[in-house]
């Protein structure tokens, strides 16, 4: 567990609040919303790269929107959760979401990543690789995305049948 995710859990076990207010910065930029600053603030007082402050404001809201009392300790990447909710669902939209999520820019991520995470509100999440991603989205050879693709592709079910997408399926 990364030292964030330790540091989010450890406000919770004080004050359950935290969730809360974590959860509601998610209807904001990431990083906008004053009243998660108390939260957030404290570990990235150091970072100046503005990407990396916004992508803990999102991890923290999204950790405290997907957060569950009792979940299990074996977490998944987004990829893996994905082709997990799409063999237990049968629902092809998950592919079709997931690769929008792979190929958003800056601007679009917080918004399709919500969503995601909303999507996968059962399947336990592994926040410590999702906020590692996150931090190296721009990354000129899409690292994040390939490994997100290939957890996905892999751990589709065989029994899975997969449409390619045409790209007048997927949205603008």
């Amino acid at each position: 567990m990364s030292r964030f995710i330790e540091w989010l859990d450890s406000l919770n076990q004080k004050d359950t609040k935290v969730r809360a207010v974590l959860r509601r910065s998610l209807a904001f930029d990431p990083g906008a919303f004053v009243p998660a600053y108390p939260y957030v603030e404290p570990f990235v007082k150091d970072e100046s790269n503005s990407w990396q402050r916004e992508m803990h404001y999102l991890v923290a809201g999204l950790w405290a929107a997907h957060w569950r009392d009792g979940r299990s300790d074996s977490r998944m990447t987004i990829g893996t959760a994905c082709a997990a909710y799409q063999a237990a669902s049968g629902s092809t939209s998950a592919e079709r979401r997931f690769i929008t999520l792979l190929d958003s820019d800056g601007d679009q991520l917080p918004h399709h990543l919500r969503q995601m995470i909303a999507l996968l509100k059962e399947q336990p999440i592994d926040f410590d690789a999702l906020l590692t991603g996150l931090l190296y989205w721009n990354d000129d050879l899409k690292r994040t995305q390939n490994g997100w693709a290939q957890d996905f592709y892999r751990n589709l079910g065989d029994d899975t049948e997969t449409q390619p997408i045409s790209q007048e399926e997927l949205p603008a």
